[in-house]
């Protein structure tokens, strides 16, 4: 065996690439499994398994509107495994947008993006839409109803991005309509570019995280910095790994064993299901059209949000609290309260938008400025940012702890949109509470 010396050994990883993503040793504290709930090495397990099934269902798929469907029969019924494979891809894909999101969560709530991971934090979020447009891209190829209708319910929203929404919304459709060019542009996109855009970034992710010295590890501020203790990667990061992917594998597979992937009927343009909507991931999008004006809600909204979680890992903190979930004791009941007042003020303002003041600005008896969303947008900043103020200001809180609370009070506000608009709207859009 070949052995270094600590200055050869340091050198290394500046020679090597493979070695910033499975380094010889690491920290002990970072295996404890609380520190990350293996969420990233989870995702990571998941895109294998999109990959793998992704070729197997390649070679029976025909990317055209007569031959899609026909070959996502052929496939169900007349490929031995050919059920199972579909199954796993398809609920393996809804489950990397669920895990993805998590672990986005636990790096902002842990403060894992301050530097030297600072723009990591982008490049996670940049990971996080072409994850999503895998999703959406895919979600076309059967060409059933459920896939035809929802894919042109979330194209139609690109009409409302000023001055490019509608050249847009004809090149990502390859027409005016969904059709074989639709088709082809979105299995292009699904099987070839989006697939090694995100294996690309994905390893200038972790790349970049074994540059920065791997998961963060806790110190409490004022806490005397001391070199922590490492351990082999083998056996004890990798057995680590190595149940936590068999776990996931694990339940991937009975869910496939035992729910089958969605297939209705054949993609008819010239019928409409009632409700007709977007897949569940942006239906949080659809369901603000129906209170704000589209405009507001496609790019306005979304273009904010964007600038304020992309300008988060460059403000200045007074402490650095990279590790400790949710940065103080306090933090914690500041989230707990700011998550429930979230809450309480979007649904209270869905049911009272919809059931009492009537959904469509044309009709609507409110004034134009509040019938389009740009009153109550402007309020809801207003708010916020006064909210942040106060707690600055008048309550001495941490800056980690207002922008966190404000952060959370957004992403409770989404979720809320999004469980209306997935579960909670029934014929016409009307909305149900039960039933």
């Amino acid at each position: 065996m070949i052995k270094l010396t600590d200055k050869e050994r340091k050198k290394l990883p500046r020679k090597f690439f493979l070695l910033h993503l499975r380094p010889p040793t690491v920290p002990e504290k970072t295996l404890q499994f609380s520190l990350t709930w293996g969420l990233g090495g989870m995702a990571a397990v998941l895109v294998g398994m999109q990959f793998a099934t992704g070729i197997l269902l390649s070679f029976v798929f025909e990317p055209t509107p007569s031959g899609a469907y026909a070959s996502i029969l052929a496939l169900q019924n007349g490929t031995p495994f050919g059920q199972l494979v579909r199954n796993l891809h398809h609920w393996s894909a809804n489950l990397l947008v669920f895990i993805v999101f998590l672990h986005v969560m636990r790096v902002f709530f842990t403060g894992a993006f301050h530097a030297p991971r600072r723009f990591n934090w982008i490049i996670g979020w940049l990971m996080f839409g072409i994850i999503l447009l895998a999703n959406f891209t895919g979600y076309l190829l059967p060409y059933d109803q459920l896939a035809y209708w929802a894919v042109t319910v979330a194209t139609g929203m690109l009409e409302y991005i000023p001055l490019v929404g509608a050249s847009l919304q004809t090149f990502i459709r390859g027409g005016a309509e969904i059709g074989p060019a639709t088709l082809r542009i979105f299995f292009a996109l699904h099987t070839a570019l989006l697939p090694a855009t995100l294996a690309g970034l994905a390893a200038f992710h972790f790349w970049r995280i074994r540059k920065a010295g791997g998961v963060v590890i806790p110190r409490r501020p004022g806490e005397v910095h001391t070199k922590p203790v490492r351990v082999p990667t083998i056996p004890h990061l990798l057995l680590r790994e190595v149940v936590t992917a068999s776990v996931l594998v694990a339940v991937v597979l009975f869910v496939a064993v035992y729910i089958n992937a969605p297939l209705e009927a054949p993609a008819n343009p010239g019928l409409s299901p009632n409700p007709t909507k977007a897949p569940w991931y942006f239906a949080g999008f659809q369901e603000l059209l129906l209170h704000v004006h589209p405009t507001m809600a496609v790019f306005v909204v979304p273009l904010l949000v964007l600038a304020m979680l992309f300008s988060v890992p460059y403000l200045r903190y007074e402490e650095d609290t990279a590790g400790i979930w949710f940065v103080s004791h306090r933090g914690r009941w500041m989230l707990v309260f700011s998550s429930g007042i979230s809450f309480v003020i979007t649904a209270l303002s869905i049911i009272l938008h919809d059931v009492y003041l009537g959904r469509n600005p044309a009709t609507s008896s409110m004034p134009a400025l509040v019938a389009t969303g740009i009153v109550p947008v402007a309020v809801l900043i207003a708010a916020l940012s006064g909210a942040y103020l106060l707690l600055r200001k008048k309550f001495s809180v941490l800056k980690n702890e207002a922008v966190q609370s404000v952060f959370l009070f957004l992403v409770v506000a989404f979720i809320v949109l999004t469980l209306t608009g997935a579960l909670f709207r029934g014929k016409n859009m009307a909305l149900i509470f039960w039933g």
